[in-house]
């Protein structure tokens, strides 16, 4: 069994150290950096490709999901949070991460955790390789502290809000972390179109289209709402048109 090979990021000196004292006890764990800061960790895991990232969460300049959103997605390793904060666990889990570790880290969770990251390396990560992914049937998504599983034949349309995204559903919404190219790539290619830099709608909700100035259209879906469809992006709307 090779060795599984750790960056630990955290600006607390004490906590780096636990961690590696914890890790020592672990057959087959190479600590092959510590980061005291985002940027740190960003630089360390674009240099040395290690299979885990045990992330503290809250750091100066840049926080844990700032590490995540900047590290090239080909170059992403596993990530265990490791934090002094539960009010983070629904995010680690949009971001997919093996595992949510709340101050002090015990051996045992840590444990728990290392071998959830062993079993996820054996069986391969779909996150880490989207482009050989199915597109995704179902979605969980948070609203009011609660998850919800939803079937993304369900959505009609996303459109971007800054570095969050708005799944929209015929009579309800969802805000979540994400980009529009990551979600464009996880949605079936042949129901869903991506229509402008900040819209992707599902081609079988759209109702109506209407000509728009310079070569746009306004599309109507099914639940009355209007999105706007550049022309830039038109292309796979024509194609849909035409049958």
């Amino acid at each position: 069994m090779n060795a599984l090979r750790v960056v630990i990021v955290d600006d607390e000196l004490h906590a780096r150290e636990r961690l590696i004292r914890l890790l020592e006890r672990v057959r087959n764990v190479d600590v092959v950096a510590e980061c005291s800061d985002g940027h740190e960790a960003v630089d360390a895991v674009t240099r040395l490709t290690p299979d885990l990232l045990l992330l503290d969460v809250q750091m100066p300049e840049m926080d844990g999901f700032g590490v995540i959103r900047a590290i090239p997605k080909g170059a992403m390793p596993l990530v265990v949070f490791v934090t002094a904060f539960d009010r983070h666990a629904l995010e680690a889990f949009d971001v997919n991460a093996v595992d949510y570790l709340l101050k002090p880290v015990e051996a045992p969770r840590l444990m728990e955790a290392i071998e959830r990251a062993r079993t996820r390396l054996e069986v391969g990560d779909s996150e880490r390789q989207p482009e050989t992914t199915a597109p995704a049937e179902r979605f969980l998504l948070r609203q009011d502290g609660n998850l919800h599983a939803v079937a993304a034949r369900e959505i009609l349309w996303v459109e971007a809000q800054g570095n969050y995204a708005r799944i929209n559903l015929a009579n309800r919404s969802y805000m979540i972390r994400d980009t529009m190219s990551s979600l464009e790539r996880r949605l079936d290619g042949g129901r869903f179109a991506r229509v402008h830099r900040s819209a992707i709608i599902n081609l079988d909700a759209v109702r109506e289209l209407q000509p728009w100035f310079g070569g746009d259209y306004i599309v109507i879906l099914t639940n009355g709402a209007k999105v706007r469809a550049s022309r830039t992006y038109r292309s796979r709307l024509d194609r849909w048109v035409l049958g």
